[in-house]
């Protein structure tokens, strides 16, 4: 008993210790030729919304179709066509039975969850849905951040969104049904999700190429995103009522 209460001991102050370490060994600075943008420069709003466990990455629609004519980019254009009713679309990633079987907390199972974070699952999906309202109208129960982006970030994180995309032989996005809220849909995705490749941490990854503080550890979780947006970037307070 004594030698368990020991081991114990050593995991509950080595583990915060070992994340401490790893945060430091892969933290991000950023880039201050992308963000934030110069004063007067144009910039182009967009939102992270964290709905719990899973993190939206939300976008203009007319910034689709700004940057798929500056891309000559086949995936952006079809995702402005596909919602043209909407003005604002919200973009997720992840891996296909967590996203599309398991939309809340409740629905997932332990043999679900260590698939996934242990990358054992092949195949992964973007959600994308149109809102017709402002996001803070749309998403009132979730946690959403308004962040201003410099045009060449804004283009990093339009080059990264297509590049998820999975594409067919006409370089369109491949659909694969309705999705879980909204006027949504599922698409199928490039890359592979694990522990160290989470939903969250793509979205933190587009921020970084965009010039953003942003690590790989913190956007394990939703959460953590979030927080490391708020703490280590120059960004408004969080969205209100009539922010746009």
């Amino acid at each position: 008993m004594r030698r368990f209460l020991k081991w114990l001991v050593i995991t509950l102050v080595a583990l915060p210790v070992a994340v401490l370490l790893l945060y430091g060994f892969t933290m991000r600075f950023g880039n201050a030729a992308l963000y934030p943008p110069a004063k007067g420069a144009v910039r182009f709003p967009i939102v992270i919304a964290d709905h719990g466990y899973h993190a939206g990455l939300i976008i203009r629609r007319a910034d689709l179709d700004r940057y798929s004519l500056d891309l000559n980019d086949p995936v952006l254009s079809a995702l402005f066509a596909r919602f043209q009713a909407y003005e604002w679309l919200e973009i997720g990633w992840g891996d296909e039975q967590f996203y599309r079987f398991a939309p809340a907390v409740s629905d997932v199972t332990v043999k679900m969850a260590f698939n996934a974070l242990s990358g054992m699952n092949s195949a992964t999906v973007l959600h994308v849905v149109g809102l017709s309202r402002a996001p803070e109208q749309v998403f009132k129960h979730s946690d959403l951040q308004n962040i201003h982006l410099s045009e060449p970030g804004m283009l990093e994180v339009m080059k990264g969104i297509s590049l998820a995309f999975a594409k067919d032989e006409l370089s369109q996005p491949i659909e694969l049904g309705k999705g879980i809220y909204g006027p949504s849909l599922f698409y199928r995705a490039n890359g592979h999700y694990s522990v160290i490749n989470t939903c969250n941490m793509w979205i933190g990854g587009l921020l970084a190429k965009a010039g953003l503080k942003v690590s790989p550890v913190p956007s394990v979780a939703s959460m953590g995103l979030l927080a490391e947006i708020r703490w280590r970037n120059n960004v408004a307070e969080a969205v209100a009522a009539k922010a746009f």
